[in-house]
């Protein structure tokens, strides 16, 4: 019997240090718990995810005790409401939906305003819409009648091209037949003759375009814009949209310069986060620049000098700690 007792001791005691181990393993050096943070991006077709993806990399390396995942989402509307719900921590979204999100209007209208803080401006998304040469589809007026993807559901490409189309003055139930498919959706669907156009919101190149075109026997056309950029300024401000020009040559088979509507990206992270983490967050961001870039080339429109007249809503208290001590005021 005492023997018995004597191996219970020595087995209670065994495992009371295995689980004390265990605790100190999770906690790390520092002695604090490993924290998880999510980042929305969006589709894998797309540049929020090679940027999303590199970016968690970066902060999860440059962090203490922190474990940064990149999810796949249905991209700006989708990551914003995912904040919302206390789902992500950091998120990725245009400015045009971010405007919306916090002003509880659109598609936020029945969820409320998103309590989302600006971390960065990053670079400028340029609104594709792709076609094939010889469809007869010249301007977002000739859409009317035709098989049209509009993006991914929750997406800011389905924002801005019902804005477009509205503009244009096609009616979004009965004016075209519209897929709600996503950057790669939307190129295979337009590869087998499915659809007869689709739009993108992205930045430049973007990789399932610059696969499209690459397909054999088939030539893409990219459809300018700029006639209705007065209609968009008027109706939702000048802040928001802005001239944008796709280059000759970004995708195979183009030349000429394409006019079209440009929007800010905007880096958000949770009014939840402690200044002391966003600003951490907003340091590793910067710091590695060259990494990022090397994940997409858009990543080298990143800048210091953004102010806050170019985001459309607050930056953290953490990025403005950043910021002002590197002189921005």
């Amino acid at each position: 019997m005492r023997r018995r007792a004597t191996l219970t001791k020595r087995l209670t005691r065994f495992v009371i240090m295995l689980g004390l181990s265990v605790v100190a393993i999770a906690c790390g050096q520092s002695g604090s718990q490993v924290q998880f943070l999510s980042i929305a991006t969006g589709g894998t077709g797309g540049v929020y995810y090679p940027y999303g993806g590199a970016l968690a990399r970066v902060l999860t390396a440059k962090l203490p005790n922190t474990q940064v995942t990149a999810e796949v989402t249905g991209a700006s509307v989708d990551n914003l409401k995912l904040m919302q719900q206390g789902r992500a921590d950091l998120a990725f979204t245009l400015a045009d939906t971010l405007h919306e999100a916090a002003a509880g209007t659109g598609p936020f209208a029945a969820s409320g305003p998103v309590d989302a803080r600006t971390v960065a401006v990053l670079y400028t998304n340029y609104t594709h819409l792709v076609t094939r040469q010889g469809s007869g589809i010249s301007r977002v007026a000739d859409l009317k009648g035709r098989v049209v993807s509009t993006g991914a559901p929750g997406s800011g490409t389905e924002l801005i091209a019902d804005r477009l189309l509205q503009a244009a003055g096609i009616d979004l139930r009965q004016g075209i037949t519209r897929h709600a498919l996503g950057a790669s959706e939307s190129a295979g669907a337009l590869k087998d003759g499915k659809v007869d156009a689709f739009f993108w919101s992205g930045g430049l190149p973007t990789s399932a375009i610059q696969d499209l075109a690459a397909s054999a026997g088939l030539t893409i056309a990219l459809v300018p814009q700029d006639d209705l950029l007065p209609a968009l300024q008027a109706k939702y401000g000048g802040e928001l949209y802005r001239a944008g020009s796709l280059p000759g040559g970004t995708y195979r088979g183009t030349v000429d310069p394409v006019s079209v509507i440009g929007v800010s990206n905007v880096l958000v992270a949770s009014s939840r986060l402690s200044p002391e983490l966003v600003e951490a967050i907003t340091a590793a961001l910067f710091d590695a620049k060259a990494d990022l870039t090397a994940a997409h080339p858009e990543a080298r429109h990143l800048e210091r000098a953004t102010g806050p007249d170019t985001a459309p809503v607050a930056f953290h208290e953490g990025a403005l700690r950043y910021y002002q001590a590197r002189g921005w005021r």
